[in-house]
């Protein structure tokens, strides 16, 4: 675990979130490494049921223009062929058949599509997830990042400080020992 300085801007609560956050991001990378890095998914998501890949390839399918292209020209068929057959229309007008057959449709596509939307809403939020938790994580070791080069700074202010009071306490002694030869020889120095 990661240990605060005196002048941490990071609360101990926050470093033992990083800590966790470090944990969590090796088992990810753990285990992205030891499976084929197909999709950033494959660790997320559980595999699919049956029902749920039954569902995305209905939403897949009825949320194509392919679907609508097909389906308007099967209304037209639909609707033509009964105007054409005057008395004999197996659907006369108003085409309650077909009203029936929509709504039957209707009524059997949009909870496969629910579900399908479901399941990409909880995939989502995964993301989101993993997303913040890196962002945290991030965030932080900046912060860690920051106190560090702040610590080495002050580290470095302090020896030059020291470097000069030792020049200056050199200095002070040369002057001692010979006040008119340092005198001169800061006179006779080029500027």
């Amino acid at each position: 675990m990661s240990t605060p300085n005196k002048h941490s801007p990071i609360s101990p609560d926050e470093l033992n979130q990083l800590d966790l956050l470090r944990a969590h991001r090796r088992v990810h990378r753990k285990h992205v490494l030891t499976k084929p890095p197909a999709t950033p998914e494959h660790f997320l998501a559980p595999p699919l049921t049956t029902g749920q890949r039954l569902a995305d390839r209905v939403a897949s399918t009825i949320g194509s223009w392919r679907f609508i292209a097909i389906q308007s020209s099967a209304i037209a068929i639909w609707i033509t062929g009964n105007v054409l057959a005057g008395n004999g229309a197996w659907d006369p007008y108003p085409f309650i058949l077909l009203n029936l057959l929509l709504s039957f449709q209707a009524a059997y596509t949009a909870p496969a599509i629910m579900m399908s939307q479901n399941r990409q809403s909880e995939l989502d939020r995964r993301h989101a997830e993993t997303d913040y938790e890196i962002n945290v994580k991030a965030e932080l070791e900046i912060e860690l990042l920051h106190e560090k080069i702040d610590l080495m700074k002050e580290q470095e202010l302090l020896a030059l400080t020291e470097a000069v009071r030792s020049l200056s306490f050199q200095l002070d002694a040369l002057l001692q020992r010979a006040p008119g030869a340092a005198i001169a020889a800061a006179t006779s120095a080029p500027r």
